[in-house]
């Protein structure tokens, strides 16, 4: 876990927490994301960064975010420029989401196939992997030739190869031993 990662998560788990609480999770989450992607943007850190006091630094990310921000939103962040956490927002949203995946029951899958998985394909795929994993499956679907032929699925720490470059992998370990 990254040192921003452990900074970021207390601050990302009492949002989440307030917006459970106030029954707008969704808004927190797009608050997040937006505020994320001001803080990333490599203009708006060097701006940040060139202003002295927290309260000034606070003032100028609320007035870049505008109307994306509610009060609570506001708040969290005059908090977070006040210990000297701005760069950290990123990641409160990254966490967030994570935390609003869980609480929606969701999982987001990786899949990996020689060809593009045609829509049958992948509503028989999606069925089959919310009822192995009893989540919401959100199926990412890319495409790399390697891969030969199956699939090679991700979701969180679970990985599922089977493709037949897998296959021939596992086979040429198995002969060397």
């Amino acid at each position: 876990m990254s040192e921003l990662t452990t900074i970021a998560r207390p601050y990302a788990k009492a949002a989440f927490e307030l917006a459970v609480e106030k029954g707008n999770v969704e808004a927190w989450n797009e608050m997040l994301f937006f505020a994320g992607q001001v803080a990333s943007d490599e203009q708006a850190s060097s701006l940040l960064a060139s202003i002295p006091t927290a309260a000034e630094q606070a003032d100028v990310f609320i007035k870049v975010c505008a109307e994306q921000l509610n009060e609570q939103g506001q708040n969290l962040i005059k908090l977070m420029a006040e210990n000297e956490r701005l760069a950290a927002i990123p990641a409160v949203a990254e966490i967030f989401a994570e935390f609003k995946a869980e609480f929606d029951k969701e999982i987001d899958v990786n899949v990996v196939s020689a060809t593009e998985l045609a829509a049958e394909q992948q509503d028989k795929l999606v069925a089959a992997l919310e009822k192995r994993f009893a989540r919401k499956v959100k199926l990412n679907c890319s495409i790399d030739e390697t891969v030969v032929g199956g699939l090679v699925i991700k979701a969180g720490d679970t990985v599922i190869d089977g493709s037949v470059r897998g296959k021939l992998d596992r086979l040429a370990v198995s002969l060397q031993s």
